[in-house]
């Protein structure tokens, strides 16, 4: 499993000056730290780092459990989307009937469509093996 991405906040952040985002989304400018926690404070939430690698860093304030609480919400539903592909495997006789050929057959194609892989295998037993020809 992947590492989780830590996001700083508040008193966690390092840098000495920020570029702040408020809310709403309107920006705030370049501020202090100390001065983005008090404003964020005042307001009941947090100074949450949203990209660290720009300079100065960019701040938001928000709710940092909501915050949370929407990228688990992302991040689930980016793993419903994914589908997993299935290897379905089926299995031959070499002196199989028409009529069980054709179900075996019309199986496969329903596996196909459904977006599934389809091993097919050929499997012989006790004498069939001496007479492989067959």
């Amino acid at each position: 499993m992947a590492a989780k991405k830590r996001v700083r906040k508040n008193k966690q952040i390092k840098a000495s000056e920020v570029r702040l985002i408020d809310e709403d989304g309107t920006q705030l400018g370049i501020l202090n730290i100390k001065e983005a926690i008090e404003l964020a404070t005042n307001k009941g939430m947090d100074v949450v780092e949203v990209s660290p690698n720009t300079e100065p860093p960019v701040c938001r304030i928000l709710d940092y459990g909501k915050f949370l609480f929407e990228q688990k919400k992302k991040t689930q539903g980016a793993k419903k989307k994914q589908k997993s592909i299935q290897v379905k495997e089926i299995k031959f006789r070499p002196l199989i009937e028409i009529g069980d050929y054709e179900v075996k057959l019309n199986k496969i194609r329903a596996f196909l469509e459904q977006g599934n892989k389809v091993k097919v295998s050929l499997r012989y037993r006790g004498r069939e093996m001496r007479h492989v020809e067959l």
